[in-house]
């Protein structure tokens, strides 16, 4: 499933208006009116949202499957590819599927909630990858994950999975601090995707863990008597 969604963003932005490549929408001044209708549309807009109209209340979801620009879309889809197919491993197809559309809407009506009377659209699946993200800090702390930062010159640098999310989640709630109204990118809803996938992992797997920690003590045990 991790690879249907990425599919399935990359085909929503190629046939939409923002990626320039489908003619129907035409060009220059027509395609930018194109792209804001667009993105009214199908995106997220706070203001609009409390409205109590039932299509305003399912564009959190159709939010998900828009993106602005193309490195918005690869950006977000780069982290799924890395962090989506263990998680879903994990998790298993079905309940990986509801946990990204889940953790994705209420990350975005939880921005939503916070900026109740702004007009500004809000798309993307950031939202979703940033429980994603949240979840697999909790499943595989250790884990090693190859980096790229720019104060060590892009070198490529293998860190455990828990110094680059924290990492990665601390710059976005900086971000979000510095900027509440978080202009072009809505860290805000970052924060709250990584926060509600930790916690949904932790809540369901915690015991889990316990006891192949448990079991693995005893097999050590066993594995010492003589």
């Amino acid at each position: 499933m991790t690879n249907v969604l990425i599919g399935l963003c990359c085909a929503v932005f190629v046939l939409g208006p923002a990626s320039g490549l489908n003619r129907i929408y035409g060009t220059g001044e027509a395609l930018l009116k194109a792209q804001t209708a667009y993105f009214e549309r199908w995106g997220v807009i706070p203001l609009e949202l409390w409205s109590g109209s039932l299509r305003a209340l399912v564009t959190p979801l159709t939010a998900l499957f828009v993106h602005g620009s193309w490195l918005h879309l690869l950006g977000n889809v780069l982290f799924l590819y890395v962090f989506g197919a263990m998680t879903e491993a994990r998790m298993g197809r079905l309940p990986f599927t509801a946990f990204y559309l889940i953790i994705g809407y209420l990350a975005l009506l939880g921005y939503a909630a916070a900026h109740a009377t702004s007009g500004q659209t809000l798309v993307g699946a950031s939202g979703s990858i940033s429980g994603v993200l949240g979840a697999f800090l909790f499943l595989f702390p250790t884990a090693r994950v190859t980096s790229l930062f720019p104060f060590l010159f892009f070198l490529p640098l293998r860190f455990p999975a828990w110094i680059v999310l924290l990492f990665w989640f601390f710059l976005q709630w900086q971000a979000a601090q510095d900027d509440p109204r978080g202009p072009g990118v809505a860290y805000l809803a970052h924060v709250i995707g990584f926060t509600l996938g930790f916690l949904y992992a932790w809540a369901r797997y915690r015991r889990d863990s316990v006891g192949a920690t448990r079991g693995d003590d005893r097999a050590t045990e066993g594995e010492s008597q003589p």
